[in-house]
């Protein structure tokens, strides 16, 4: 029973049902500040919405103050974890929701961030690891954001380093892994063939050049998807950028991929 209702949680993440993501993270206003003022949130969600994204990545509270219609039609990801700019350590992450928490959300899956190489991975590892049994224990999806950041961290971009990311995500139970793209980027090909789970990978283009050409470079190298969060919320028209790059996650080659076939090597990458 509570396979079968991860199972229909993991298909609310891809409407389209061909098992690929667009998901656009707004948990930036605990990190960073504001995103958009107080009273345009509803207005920021809704032009998501219809512009095709298939999920969005918030904090409790956040999720608490929506307007109940605004996401019939696109699926919920409550974020665990949180840290701010003004922390002495930016990479430490703690937990500031539960599993539970996100249930009576009515959440479609959580999140949780974890930055390999910092002063306290230990404690993340661990964190990530109980999130992960309490998901098992209820049915929920887990997306783990696992980074190479930190000052044991010489090349965030290298492939091999990646693909470790993406192994230590599954091996600890998620059931999806969001972290960097490799560069060159033709390389993250070869952390798509080491990944064993679907993984949301961040980061925009480097040199800030055309995020829906870059997106469509990503999804080339074999990635499943797109995790595309600041570069939609700051632009002049959320609802036209996320409507071209949903086209570039759902154009593909127009065959629909049943959840419970997907292949575990399929890599989902994120542009932040």
């Amino acid at each position: 029973m509570l396979k079968s209702g991860k199972l229909l949680r993991l298909r609310r993440l891809s409407p389209a049902g061909d098992g690929r993501h667009l998901l656009v993270p707004l948990d930036h206003s605990v990190s960073d500040g504001p995103i958009v003022p107080a009273g345009k949130w509803d207005d920021l969600l809704r032009a998501l919405v219809d512009g095709g994204a298939d999920g969005v990545i918030v904090h409790k509270g956040r999720a608490r103050a929506f307007a109940p219609d605004i996401l019939k039609n696109c699926a919920l990801v409550v974020h665990l974890s949180a840290s701010t700019a003004c922390s002495a350590d930016v990479h430490a992450k703690v937990l500031v929701a539960d599993v539970e928490e996100a249930l009576r959300l009515g959440a479609d899956a959580v999140s949780v961030h974890v930055n390999i190489g910092s002063d306290t991975e230990a404690r993340q590892l661990s964190d990530l690891g109980a999130v992960a049994r309490s998901c098992d224990a209820w049915g929920m999806p887990l997306i783990a954001m696992v980074y190479p950041r930190g000052p044991r961290i010489e090349d965030p971009r290298d492939p091999a380093l990646l693909a470790h990311l993406a192994n230590v995500a599954a091996d600890l139970g998620a059931d999806m892994v969001k972290t960097s793209v490799a560069l060159p980027l033709e390389r993250m090909a070869e952390v798509v063939a080491g990944s064993p789970i679907p993984v949301l990978a961040a980061g925009g283009p480097p040199d800030g050049s055309d995020l829906v050409e870059y997106g469509t470079a990503v999804m080339a190298t074999g990635c499943r998807g797109l995790a595309v969060g600041r570069r939609i919320f700051s632009a002049p028209s959320p609802a036209s950028l996320v409507a071209r790059l949903a086209a570039v996650v759902h154009g593909g080659d127009g065959v629909s991929h049943d959840m419970s076939m997907t292949s575990p090597s399929t890599f989902v990458a994120g542009v932040a």
